[in-house]
């Protein structure tokens, strides 16, 4: 390094939680790929070297040894004179577990950087796995120094339990922050994440490079996405999203500090970065965990359509299989445009009649029903049936079910249990059936980069425009069981994703008899949802992650305008406090 740059490799990479020798050697080839670009250090993202999140497994001892052992080797690597590396990894010091970042040169580890404000909100559950690290000041790489501030230090707002990290690291001499992250896809998280640089580069005066984490883990998906701004607050830098990148930046002292020009790759906003990020969801999760591929039942409907076109795109259409399984109430449309679908994709399909195994369990269950009348029991035989048969082949095959509800269904319990939500990943779990729509037109005119399926018109247009059906009974719609669906999801954000009281909603103009119900539906659907297969997360509050309600649970929000809180009552200094306890 001359006296007046620095060179900085970003390896935005995608770790698998646990694979600690698949990491560190993800690690070694990012390390050789900086070094032939000439620079002086090489990033990579928090607890790489264990994956991220790896919950529960950081705590055991056999794997925080894996973990230091990889480290250790690394750095002995570093003994080559080529690049620094800079790497997260759980660390166990003085009998307390950090989340750690080590910077690797000269053949040791040079210096260890703790995370000191520790997460414990939505997705995130730190506080119980690490000990709290110091605020600490810069390391020197080359002569200049770094200030490496872990995901959550530039995150949180001032507050008693908050250590202020950047101001740490600005007072005590750092020239440029770089901070490695594990910061999940939630939809427009890219327009926070900015705006959380731009408050600390502005609080500092300093450039920073922001650098995350790419891939999939089970629920949660990683966009990568990184980005680095100069202290000016103009952008250095930004790397793909969803999709695996190492760049190398050049940094220049200038009179007015560091300055980086570096590439700058356009970001996918909106509904294409939902559907990549369902592609990426479901492309890792079966990958990583070593399926041969994946089947599911193709009703004729939106969201098994839905969901093949994301197969095929995550995995290619040789992986994917496609099964009907019609039953007489399965409309002759239904089988048409499945046929048309599977064609279109390119997968392999099969039709496989279920009047057989529904009447067989009718027969079997006629004695114990004598004398009851038909009702939804019925209907959801045909359910379990198909879902009887697909984990059937599933069986025998190895290959994954893909079960295809959508998030206004998860809502409001419109699935059965044992049928159509058998499977084991989701990826629409959490998109509404008016995303649904939209996702599906977006793919007919649109397709990610890298997506594996074939461009164009993909979802035959009758899928999309024709009103949505269970198929269980003589002529049923949706609608006869739910409100329209732009009345519902708008309803189910309020109640969901904002959590509003009831009488908000209502208030807002929705009936208070169909907001009411949608409620009960929510709240009596949890058992459900707690034995849903995982799925993609893409909303700010997804089930199963996010929003964790118990199951037996008699509170209500009867939609009712409660008083104000009567302050009056509470008596003074009876609030506990260091004051209340002083003399």
């Amino acid at each position: 390094m001359s006296e007046q740059q620095i060179k900085i490799t970003l390896a935005q990479l995608n770790p698998t939680v646990g694979d600690v020798t698949g990491n560190a050697a993800k690690a070694r080839a990012a390390r050789e790929k900086a070094k032939a670009d000439g620079a002086d250090l090489v990033v990579l993202s928090e607890l790489f070297v264990a994956g991220y999140p790896p919950e529960d497994l950081v705590l055991k001892p056999a794997f925080q040894s894996a973990c230091r052992a990889a480290i250790e080797e690394l750095a002995r690597e570093t003994a080559d004179g080529g690049p620094a590396m800079l790497i997260g990894t759980p660390w166990v010091e003085d009998g307390k577990l950090y989340n750690a970042c080590a910077l690797l040169d000269g053949g040791r580890i040079a210096a260890l950087r703790f995370k000191a404000n520790l997460p414990n909100y939505g997705v995130f559950d730190e506080k119980r796995l690490f000990a709290r690290g110091p605020a600490s000041g810069p390391v020197t790489v080359r002569g200049v120094r770094i200030g490496v501030p872990i995901c959550e230090d530039i995150w949180l707002e001032e507050s008693e339990d908050y250590e202020n990290v950047v101001e740490c690291l600005a007072e005590t001499g750092a020239e440029i922050l770089i901070v490695p992250n594990g910061s999940p896809y939630a939809r427009d998280k890219a327009d926070l994440r900015l705006s959380i640089v731009v408050a600390r580069v502005t609080e500092s005066g300093l450039p920073l490079i922001y650098l995350n984490e790419m891939g999939g883990q089970d629920e949660l998906i990683f966009d990568g996405a990184s980005f680095a701004l100069n202290a000016d607050l103009s952008v250095a830098a930004q790397l793909p999203a969803f999709e695996e990148n190492i760049t190398t930046l050049t940094w220049r002292k200038t009179a007015d500090g560091w300055r980086c020009n570096g590439p700058i790759t356009p970001q996918l906003e909106g509904d294409k970065a939902d559907y990549a990020a369902c592609v990426l969801g479901l492309r890792d999760y079966v990958r990583k965990n070593g399926f041969p591929g994946v089947l599911l039942g193709v009703s004729g409907g939106i969201d098994s359509a839905l969901c093949a076109a994301i197969a095929v795109d995550a995995l290619g259409a040789d992986k994917v299989r496609g099964v009907m399984l019609p039953f007489r109430y399965t409309a002759q449309v239904s089988l048409d445009d499945a046929a048309k679908l599977a064609a279109a994709l390119g997968i392999r399909y099969e039709i496989l009649p279920i009047a057989d195994a529904v009447n067989g369990f009718e027969t079997i269950l006629a004695p114990v029903f004598k004398g009851l009348a038909r009702d939804i029991t019925e209907e959801n035989l045909q359910a379990r049936a198909r879902g009887t048969l697909l984990m059937a082949i599933s069986n025998k095959t190895g290959a994954m079910v893909v079960t295809t509800g959508n998030k206004s269904e998860m809502s409001v319990g419109y699935a059965t249990l044992y049928g159509d939500m058998n499977g084991g990943f989701n990826p629409i779990k959490d998109i509404y059936k008016t995303e649904v729509f939209r996702l599906s037109s977006l793919r007919n005119e649109w397709k990610p980069d890298g997506a594996l399926g074939p461009s164009g018109e993909v979802i035959p247009v009758n899928i999309i425009i024709r009103p949505p059906t269970a198929e269980l009974r003589e002529n049923q719609t949706d609608q006869d069981s739910l409100p329209p669906y732009e009345v519902l999801d708008a309803i189910l954000e309020r109640l969901v994703e904002r959590e509003e009281p009831l009488a908000t909603i209502i208030e807002a103009g929705f009936d208070r008899d169909v907001v009411t119900r949608i409620d009960r539906l929510l709240n009596i659907a949890e058992y459900k949802r707690r034995q849903a297969a995982p799925g993609v997360k893409v909303t700010r509050k997804n089930f199963g992650r996010d929003r964790r309600y118990p199951i037996t649970n008699r509170f209500r929000d009867f939609g009712k305008v409660l008083p104000e809180p009567d302050e009056t009552l509470v008596t003074r200094g009876s609030r506990a406090s260091a004051e209340a306890f002083e003399g």
